[in-house]
């Protein structure tokens, strides 16, 4: 993975002027290894078999033609023009072979049988600028067709987009049934390129999940089985290549296409088509390089410690925030006297802040932050402004904890959801837990206990001394028992 930064920088940068020089050794030297290795098409050449050939300049080499060796009729001959192509981690990894003629549908199947092929890629349409490019060797959707002693049904078709179409047939030679994926791509015009790169490098990752641990090889063919079929077996070779970690120094795509030159004829027809396996490998060394940090950031996240997550219950609100509780935050306990109980056990009971002034109220009313719990002079906790407030210009008030001590009927209490968010609920769901509850402000404004959001229902409100001879409410004088 180290080299692919800077062989992806050197496929886009390179100079069309150099891919034209290399194109053109490309072409002498397919010249040169046909002589040294004394490459023939003699098969092919011969009278019987050159009505099986679409084009006459396009012949299997004898040393890698596919030979036909399963006989279903006393008419069969073992030609058919297409070639065994290795690939980076195996021998016969790819079978390059020409569109099946009318003549030959029957050969076309015989041979998928008898390598027992499980994925087709299809580089061309049927039909291309007016002419026959391909015949049709499949069936309708549902429906079957026999070719010789092959029954072909369609279990169905899907388009993953406008350019593909996915195939899945069940092939059936004497009661022995198998299935098979084609793949055919649609927007690659003859001697042409596509538009863009990602298309087929996509068809090429469904073939391969498809194909998953088969050995079988992957059956490639377009109308004369050597251009666009060419620049697929360079394109998935590559790929080869650098799963299996191959990919050195002296990566040469003009050495692999010679390779596939030796064993097909022709592959990789024109110049435009050599330029795009650039294009493409420095697309595929892209997704590569994407793919390794995706999984390097997600192994580093789970190195990660796990933030603890408190338990919100009634009676114990807590902060949305991960660090720890600070005591000088501003808390405001505002609860009824009551008699004195254990310390907290739980981390999740309320904390209560100290109490920083008295004031004189009647003997009547007491709070919670005397440790007695019943002190004739009633102490107020300590209100100070956070940090960071919010601001009171906003529209919407926030609240990150709330409860009223006592709740009368027709008020609501705050809830939890699984959303992370707060919203009312009737009071009658409440189910009454300890009284030790505090609230969060969430105001910067100095004088706490004349503030009240308009329309609030009173749970950011402090609770003022009675005025005037006025009795004090009933539940401030009742007592615990």
């Amino acid at each position: 993975m180290e080299l692919l930064p800077s062989l992806m920088s050197s496929l886009r940068t390179v100079d069309p002027a150099v891919l034209d020089q290399e194109y053109s050794v490309v072409r002498s030297q397919t010249l040169l290894l046909k002589r040294d290795l004394r490459l023939t098409t003699g098969a092919g050449a011969l009278k019987e078999n050159i009505k099986k050939n679409r084009y006459k300049d396009i012949l299997p080499y004898d040393q890698s033609r596919v030979v036909l060796s399963l006989v279903t009729s006393d008419s069969d001959s073992d030609y058919i023009n297409a070639s065994l192509i290795k690939g980076a981690s195996a021998d016969n990894r790819y079978i390059a072979s020409q569109g099946p003629l009318s003549s030959t549908l029957t050969d076309f199947w015989r041979m998928i049988w008898q390598h027992d092929v499980k994925v087709i890629v299809m580089a061309c349409r049927e039909i291309e600028m007016g002419k026959k490019k391909c015949e049709c060797y499949w069936a309708p959707v549902h429906q079957s067709a026999v070719f010789g002693p092959f029954t072909v049904h369609s279990q169905g078709e899907t388009h993953p987009n406008e350019d593909m179409v996915v195939r899945t047939l069940t092939v059936t030679y004497q009661q022995d049934s198998r299935s098979v994926v084609q793949y055919q791509f649609l927007a690659w015009p003859d001697h042409d390129i596509p538009y863009e790169a990602a298309g087929v490098l996509d068809l090429l990752e469904r073939a391969r999940n498809s194909q998953r641990t088969h050995t079988s090889p992957l059956l490639i063919h377009c109308s004369a089985g050597c251009g666009r079929t060419g620049v697929i077996c360079a394109l998935d070779y590559i790929h080869d290549l650098l799963v299996t970690k191959q990919i050195t120094t002296d990566f040469s795509i003009m050495k692999i296409v010679l390779e596939l030159r030796r064993q097909r004829p022709s592959a990789v027809q024109t110049k435009d088509q050599y330029q795009f396996i650039y294009t493409a490998v420095a697309c595929m060394f892209e997704r590569a390089l994407q793919s390794t940090s995706q999984q390097l950031y997600c192994n580093t996240s789970e190195l990660k410690k796990p933030e603890k997550k408190t338990t919100v219950t009634p009676g114990s609100y807590t902060k949305r925030s991960s660090k720890p509780t600070d005591m000088n935050d501003t808390y405001a306990v505002v609860n009824k006297a009551r008699h004195s109980q254990p310390p907290p056990t739980s981390p999740t009971q309320s904390v209560t802040a100290p109490p920083r002034a008295n004031r004189t109220l009647p003997s009547s009313h007491h709070y919670d932050n005397d440790p007695s719990g019943a002190s004739a002079a009633p102490v107020y906790s300590s209100v100070r402004p956070r940090a960071k407030p919010y601001s009171l210009l906003s529209a919407t008030h926030t609240y990150d904890s709330a409860t009223s001590p006592n709740p009368r009927p027709g008020e609501g209490l705050l809830s939890s959801h699984s959303s992370g968010e707060y919203q009312l609920v009737p009071a009658e769901q409440h189910s009454p837990a300890d009284d030790d509850d505090y609230e969060e402000f969430s105001s910067s404004v100095t004088d706490m206990s004349n503030f009240c959001p308009p329309g609030g229902i009173g749970f950011n409100c402090r609770i003022q001394k009675p005025r005037g001879p006025r009795d004090p409410p009933a539940e401030w004088s009742r007592l615990e028992r």
